[in-house]
């Protein structure tokens, strides 16, 4: 997001599959992105440098009493000049998948006859508007007795262990009412090998949208959660406090929940948060679309973005007089379509920015990778399961 500063947001059609090398920004047609610099000249990755500052263009569909959509004047360090104004500059690389969090659990020490109990506590945005501390839920079994010849003191088998605490796990919710809710509604469990019961969190649910244009209604939500392995019966405590010397497994993390980034949803609600900031006239958003004659939106629906975030002050300070008021600062977001087919723009704007601004850094989250892993649970079954890890 961009905080407090004064942002223009430039999403490139899925259609432009080269970057702007012609023309000035009066030429640009409707939706098109380009680079120019302080002369209007298009830039390009070996003259950027020389010039003092440049900006980035895009050619509008309604022209009526305004041209190009335009950015205020950028200078970076790589920018010949004085009048360097660049304070931040990174992107964020669209991934259009989230990783699911995913739990081992392991080293089990147990001995017969003894009780033990797992807990889940999870959350999220939707979860945690439920349920007080997080969507939390209990499972109690007891270990086999020993036999005649066994030893008290040993261990039960992992695998014996792991498989009663699935069956305990996958059991439906109580009762007859639909709306109860089970730990299958946002777990699924499996048996690796006998030694390690793994637990991975389900994809969220994609939630009703309201019709309203006014509305906000892509929301930023991940399902993550906390698990506990104790000896003895389940807590009624709000807060589990860890006791090392009650615990009876070992809960590994081996990858956590991230958020998707770079949706079309989300870039199409920034479009809607910035579209006054550029809009030279009618650029209140009201809740009918007959009010919103000149509202353009480039998005293309299912497209995954990678989005570029530039901050930076006023070129020419001199062009302020003194004032009791705090300067605000500008950030340009430019939004471009990732395409596996070929097209695509990324490393060719990419390129022009950096020879202006210097190395960028991806502050995006690595797309999370799928594999089959084999899996055993209760009852000894073997099923090949598609999971997500690092």
């Amino acid at each position: 997001m961009a905080d407090f500063s004064l942002t223009t947001l430039f999403v490139v059609p899925v259609a432009q599959a080269t970057v702007v090398s012609s023309g000035s920004t009066q030429n640009l047609t409707a939706g098109t992105v380009g680079i120019f610099k302080s002369d209007y000249a298009v830039a390009t990755s070996g003259n950027i440098a020389a010039s003092p500052y440049f900006y980035i263009a895009q050619g509008r569909e309604n022209t009526y009493l305004q041209g190009s959509k335009r950015s205020d004047k950028i200078s970076g360090k790589n920018n010949a000049g004085t009048g360097q104004n660049v304070t931040e500059w990174y992107k964020v690389s669209g991934c259009a998948t989230a990783a699911n969090q995913i739990t081992d659990v392991t080293n089990f020490s147990v001995q017969c006859g003894e009780s033990i109990t797992l807990t889940l506590r999870a959350h999220s945005s939707y979860i945690d508007t439920l349920y007080f501390n997080g969507f939390t839920r209990s499972v109690t079994i007891q270990a086999p007795c020993c036999g005649c010849s066994d030893n008290p003191c040993d261990d039960v088998p992992d695998n014996t262990i792991i498989n009663l605490l699935i069956a305990k796990l996958r059991q439906a919710a109580p009762g007859t009412n639909p709306d109860n809710i089970s730990f299958n509604t946002f777990f699924t469990f499996e048996n690796i090998g006998g030694t390690i019961l793994r637990i991975i969190g389900k994809p969220l649910t994609t939630y009703g949208q309201p019709c309203d244009i006014a509305a906000f209604p892509f929301e930023y939500d991940r399902m993550y959660f906390r698990t506990f392995v104790y000896a003895g019966p389940a807590t009624t405590a709000d807060f589990i406090v860890a006791d090392n010397c009650n615990f009876v497994a070992q809960p590994i993390i081996t990858q956590r929940s991230s958020y998707p980034t770079g949706q079309s949803a989300e870039i199409a609600q920034l479009e809607k948060n910035f579209y006054s900031y550029q809009a030279g006239y009618l650029k209140h958003l009201y809740r009918m679309n007959g009010y919103n004659e000149n509202f353009e939106t480039y998005v293309n629906s299912g497209s995954t973005y990678t989005t570029y975030y530039i901050k930076f002050n006023a070129y020419d300070k001199s062009a302020y007089q003194w004032g009791d008021y705090i300067e605000q600062d500008s950030m340009v977001i430019v939004a471009i379509p990732v395409k596996s087919g070929g097209g695509d723009i990324t490393s060719g704007f990419e390129a022009i920015l950096v020879a202006a601004l210097g190395s960028v850094i991806d502050q995006g989250t690595p797309c999370a990778s799928t594999t089959t892993t084999t899996s055993t649970a209760a009852p000894s079954t073997t099923t090949s399961t598609s999971t997500q890890i690092p």
